[in-house]
């Protein structure tokens, strides 16, 4: 609302001086006319001059009416000595309807938020066709480089702005400054640190040096985007086999860790099937052992007995014999036993 009233404001004064100077122009012709005609004009002289003085202010306020726009500020340059003797204000015009001594000059610049972008991709950038920064990495590698400085002009230092840089700020300072920065910057980092753990790094390191050298130069940095690095053909065909033979280094270590885990896989079968050898092994002489003592055990206890009562040995003897044995001869103290002979009738058949 407050830039339409102003503008509106502009707009009256600008329409109310013209209609001024030509009503001036209508009265000026009716007097020439009746003077052709010798008659008298003494009432419109006087409506002549009061419309003059009332164009001739109208006009000058018009003149010097200025609108400023919320995201503008206006650095006023005079021929005036008695109001600049510096050659121009040393307050810029903040936003609003003002004015000025006509015969001034404003100068009038945006505070809003700009953006610059260098890019290899046309139609991107400021600039049509390639315009990404070319730089050199630490180890002698060649970068192309897109990215976007976001800005705007300090709205308490547009004067000083204006005396050192004028309207050329953005191609001969913002452009050549955050080029020359980038490939600076580049050029302290290796080729494989800007592709992989320090391109954060690298962006902080620019925008860090963009922010100083723009303070210096009466500008805000908002923000540096790094869009996107890219390489040369030669290295990108480099890296591309690189990668290639790290994935085969990475499939062989891969095979050599699977034989090795069917190595040990074996051996931890046949160190179990040693150990349960060894195990059954142990066992089958701890049982034999065992045996071996309690057979002896007994011996022992068998040869007390005989000693004790010698007749049960010979009773033992005479069990484990045959069943076909019926009766024996056991002569005294013999070690021998003797079967008698058959002592049974034989049956003989008669004819």
């Amino acid at each position: 609302m407050k830039l339409e009233v102003s503008v509106n404001i502009a707009t009256l004064f600008q329409g109310l001086a013209s209609l001024a100077w030509f009503g001036f122009i209508v009265v000026l012709g009716v007097i020439l006319v009746r003077a052709s005609r010798q008659q008298p004009a003494k009432g419109l002289t006087s409506l002549l001059i009061g419309i003059l003085v009332f164009a001739v202010v109208i006009s000058v306020i018009s003149a010097g009416i200025v609108f400023i726009e919320p995201n503008q500020r206006g650095v006023v340059t005079s021929p005036y000595s008695f109001r600049a003797p510096k050659g121009y204000l040393d307050e810029a015009l903040i936003p609003g309807l003002r004015w000025i001594v006509p015969g001034e000059e404003v100068h009038i610049y945006t505070i809003s938020r700009q953006t610059y972008t260098m890019s290899a991709a046309s139609g991107e950038g400021q600039l049509a066709g390639d315009d990404s920064i070319r730089a050199r990495t630490k180890d002698g590698q060649e970068v192309f480089i897109d990215a976007s400085v976001i800005f705007q002009a300090d709205p308490t230092k547009v004067i000083s702005l204006h005396i050192n840089w004028q309207d050329r700020y953005q191609n001969e300072l913002v452009r050549s400054t955050s080029r020359g920065i980038i490939r600076d910057v580049a050029s302290q980092y290796g080729i494989e640190e800007i592709v992989s753990s320090q391109r954060a790094s690298l962006e902080n390191a620019i925008t860090e040096t963009l922010n100083e050298k723009f303070a210096e130069n009466d500008l805000v940095l908002v923000d540096f985007i790094l869009r996107d690095i890219h390489f040369s053909e030669e290295y990108a065909v480099a890296v591309e086999q690189k990668q290639i033979a790290e994935q085969q280094a990475q499939q062989a270590k891969f095979v050599v860790e699977s034989k090795k885990q069917e190595a040990e896989q074996a051996r931890q079968v046949a160190q179990g099937l040693a150990d349960a050898a060894v195990i059954a092994a142990q066992g089958e002489a701890d049982a034999r052992l065992i045996q071996a003592e309690a057979e002896a055990t007994a011996l022992e206890r068998i040869n007390t007995a005989i000693q004790d009562k010698p007749d049960l040995l010979l009773y033992q003897y005479i069990s484990k014999l045959g069943p076909n044995i019926d009766v024996m001869l056991l002569p005294n103290d013999s070690p021998f036993l003797f079967p008698l002979p058959d002592t049974g009738t034989t049956e003989t058949e008669l004819p």
